[in-house]
């Protein structure tokens, strides 16, 4: 939960709002209807997506969602999972009576852990979760992403905490002007590193 937390909340604080709800809606559809944290992560999918939607101007589908977000998150303890919920309950209030405020300021950053995370600054998961909702959002086929996710992990309960697969998984997330050549970087690694294993396995 605290991965997804962070993740979700990096990549909206980065400014891609429509991809921020992909980070948590998974987990959100496992949870039990109604529970604390299943109306946290509803809400907050909903604060993303009603600020995607009042960027693009569509006002009635921003002030809806507003409003619901707004009663998922109310209720829950104004620091639940190390959120701070009260700035996302009153932008989400303002942005119900008022979707253009969106135009005149900046939707309230989520802040976790005291901090308002930022996919230049979060660890290993969060970053690799992100990847996988990036490649979605920007066009690319995510199976390269997951499988370099797969592969930076084994690498790094092997040790090796300078796999490429760790470097470039957090090169695509973070290089905005460079995705696109990273990404053909990261799925030639993926290939050869798939042959490999394709090579050990046609020996036995």
């Amino acid at each position: 939960m605290r991965d997804r937390l962070r993740a979700g909340a990096a990549v909206f604080n980065d400014g891609h709002y429509h991809a921020a709800h992909d980070t948590w809606e998974d987990r959100w559809l496992d949870l039990a209807s109604g529970s604390d944290d299943e109306r946290l992560l509803h809400g907050l999918i909903q604060y993303s997506a009603a600020v995607y939607h009042a960027r693009e101007r569509n006002w009635e589908g921003a002030v809806g969602l507003a409003a619901s977000g707004g009663e998922y998150l109310a209720g829950l303890p104004a620091d639940y999972r190390d959120l701070r919920l009260e700035p996302v309950r009153s932008f989400l209030t303002r942005l119900a009576a008022d979707p253009e405020i969106v135009e005149r300021r900046q939707p309230k950053r989520i802040e976790h852990e005291s901090t308002a995370p930022t996919l230049a600054d979060v660890g290993f998961e969060p970053t690799a979760i992100a990847a996988v909702v990036l490649a979605e959002e920007f066009g690319y086929d995510d199976e390269p992403i997951e499988r370099a996710r797969t592969y930076a992990k084994r690498d790094l309960e092997g040790g090796d905490d300078d796999s490429r697969f760790i470097t470039l998984l957090f090169d695509f997330v973070r290089e905005d002007a460079n995705r696109g050549i990273i990404y053909r970087r990261l799925a030639d690694h993926v290939g050869r590193r798939r042959a490999r294993e394709e090579d050990v396995e046609g020996l036995f």
